[in-house]
Formats: structure tokens, C-alpha cells, sequence
């Protein structure tokens, strides 16, 4: 039935190059963006058109597709080339052979990969849950929903009749230089192309490779932001950087709030009021319900897959001043932004 609610309101819309302490280059003076991370990857599978649409129905003003290469070029949303993880490739037998090592990030990985099969070939998987131990809700799921394009996801926004913001992330930059092959070239073509490569273009892009999002902003003119993991502070001249070159950047919410071994919280880092200071807005990942991913401090009883005190969560990177949420529960950000106004 949820895939059947009706579309939220309006989404923000990008105002390059205006970013700045309580005024969101990307539309939101007021009150932080919520971003369906992976769409609504809480409920769904991630990244299948079902679960960004779902996203959209429960209120998110923003949906992020992962990007990955096909064979023949095509971006496919997908959190990373390998398949296993995400979908029922294992059970094709015509595609055992495809199973294969190849370098990812400095490592060796055993798996199928995007890269090594056609998109004709990749709509003949299904779609299934990440981690079904922690998500049955979505593992119900499986084998219900094939894979889709970015192209068919900015179809899909078109013809909602209102603006609604794609967020995509270029995955592994490097690992596609490698093979001689571009990502940065392939998202650009296709912005171009759909006249999507414009400062006001509902269209943001992001990646973890400081030198790609260099790349891509030499034929784009997109808000572009860094992904930053792990934790520790971020010197001021890292941040100079990214604010002479970047609009946005993206952190681990270790970046923004540490935790200490037992996994409690600890003070809060600066960084969101450095960044802001030099016109960069702060957006932080990722925001999820179940105890696995919660902070000591939120946890309700000793189960992983329950649902501690998520709300506490968002209440405290919102009062921290963050611009934007990645949150595989969209609805329970738009619940949460909600209350933290009274």
C-alpha cells in the first residue's frame, strides 16, 4: 500500500555557488534537506525504482542513485560494480562463468561485476536486500523488482510534474580510469544530453574522489560535493580546498560527532560551523532506525534490528546546524525535522 501513497511537496531547488550559514545554496533556508539514501532502502530494496518512488511518496526532497558502468556504458544505480550483495546473480547459472577478481580500491575482490555484463543482460537479475538479518521488511522483497538505469530514474522524476532533485554519487572513479573508461565522461554525456547540466538543474553530484568531482566540474556546471568516511578532524586547509572548488561536502557523522569505543557519543567537532564559515554546506550520512547503526546512547535493548531512539538521533545533527540528511528512512527525517520545531 505505501507504494501507492501520493508524491510529497516540492523539493529544494540548487542555487550554485550561494552556500552559507543558514542560507542553503540548495533551496532550504530554514530547516535541513532530507535525503533518501539509496531511496527508500529502509523499506525496499535499494536502488530499484520502486524504492525511489516510494522515497518521493514519504516526503524525501531528495533521492540518491548510486552509480555504476554496464558493459555497454549504460549508468546503472548500484551501490558498487560487485552484484552478489545486492542481487540474485548467484542463481543465474548462464552467468557463472562472469564471477571473476578484480582490484577495488587497492584490494582483491571475488564477485560478478556491472562492468562485465550488458544491461540487457543485467534486467534479466532481480533486486534483493543488503542485509536481511537487520531488514526482513525489505527481504520480503526479493526477486520482486529488476535493475534500473539513471536514465530511467531521471525518467521517472520527469514525469512527476514537479521538480524533485536526483543526488547520484559516481562509484570508484579510479577503478574505471584503470580499465581506460570514465564515469566523470558518461554522467556528463547524459546531463548534456537531457540539458540536466545546469547550476539550476535538479541534479547534484557527488563521489569520494576529490580528483573526479575536479573532472566532472570542467563540463558541468552542477553543485558538486566530497564524500568524506571515517573520522577525525578536517584540517582548515583541506577545507579552504574544497571551498574554493566544491559546493558541498558530505561526512560520516563520526566527522561531525564522534564516538568512543564503547560506542557513546562524545563533544561535537567544529567542523559543521568551519565549513559553513567558508560558504561550504555540510551534509552528513547515514541516518538509520535499527540499533546496529545507532550510537550507545540511542539504543533501546540488546536486539540489532530494533528500532532504538532514531529521532534523538536527527534532533541532535539538526541543533548542530547540518543542511542535509542521508536517511534510509525518509519519512522518519521529514517526522523528525518536523518535531524539532517545537
Amino acid at each position: 500500500a505505501a507504494l501507492g501513497v501520493a508524491a510529497a511537496p516540492a523539493a529544494a531547488e540548487p542555487n550554485h555557488g550561494e552556500s552559507s550559514h543558514g542560507e542553503s545554496s540548495h533551496g532550504h533556508a530554514d530547516e535541513p534537506i532530507v535525503i533518501a539514501h539509496r531511496g527508500a532502502s529502509g523499506y525496499l530494496p535499494e536502488h530499484t525504482l520502486e524504492a525511489y518512488q516510494l522515497a518521493v511518496a514519504l516526503g524525501a526532497d531528495v533521492v540518491e542513485p548510486d552509480l555504476v558502468l554496464t558493459a555497454d556504458g549504460e549508468l546503472l544505480a548500484r551501490h558498487e560494480p560487485m552484484l552478489s550483495g545486492t542481487t540474485d546473480v548467484a542463481e543465474h547459472p548462464e552467468f557463472a562463468d562472469r564471477k571473476t577478481t578484480k582490484t577495488i580500491d587497492g584490494q582483491p575482490v571475488t564477485d560478478w561485476f556491472a562492468d562485465d555484463f550488458t544491461l540487457a543482460e543485467l534486467k534479466t537479475l532481480r533486486a534483493e536486500e543488503r542485509i536481511p538479518e537487520l531488514r526482513p521488511q525489505s527481504a520480503a522483497w526479493d526477486g520482486k523488482f529488476e535493475l534500473v538505469t539513471y536514465d530511467e530514474v531521471l525518467d521517472y522524476v520527469d514525469g512527476l510534474g514537479r521538480e524533485v532533485i536526483t543526488y547520484p554519487e559516481m562509484k570508484h572513479p579510479s577503478y574505471y580510469k584503470e580499465q581506460g573508461l570514465s564515469i566523470e565522461d558518461a554522467l556528463a554525456d547524459l546531463l548534456e544530453e537531457r540539458e540536466l547540466d545546469e547550476e539550476d538543474s535538479p541534479v547534484w553530484v557527488q563521489s569520494f574522489e576529490y580528483p573526479s568531482l575536479v573532472e566532472i566540474d570542467e563540463r558541468i556546471d552542477n553543485p558538486v560535493g566530497l564524500n568524506i568516511g571515517g573520522s577525525g578532524e578536517i584540517s582548515d586547509a583541506d577545507l579552504d580546498l574544497y571551498a574554493a572548488t566544491l559546493d558541498t561536502i558530505s561526512l560520516n557523522k563520526d566527522r561531525i560527532v564522534p564516538r568512543d569505543e564503547d560506542g557513546y557519543l562524545l563533544e561535537p567537532t567544529d567542523v559543521v560551523e568551519r565549513a559553513h564559515e567558508r560558504g561550504l554546506e555540510v551534509h552528513v550520512w547515514t541516518f538509520r532506525n535499527e540499533n546496529s547503526f545507532l550510537p550507545a546512547d540511542f539504543r533501546k535493548g540488546p536486539k540489532e534490528a530494533k528500532w532504538g531512539h532514531y529521532r534523538a538521533e536527527y534532533e541532535l545533527f539538526f541543533e548542530l546546524g547540518v543542511d542535509a540528511v542521508f536517511s534510509d528512512y525518509p519519512d522518519k527525517a521529514v517526522a523528525a525535522r518536523y518535531w524539532s520545531k517545537f
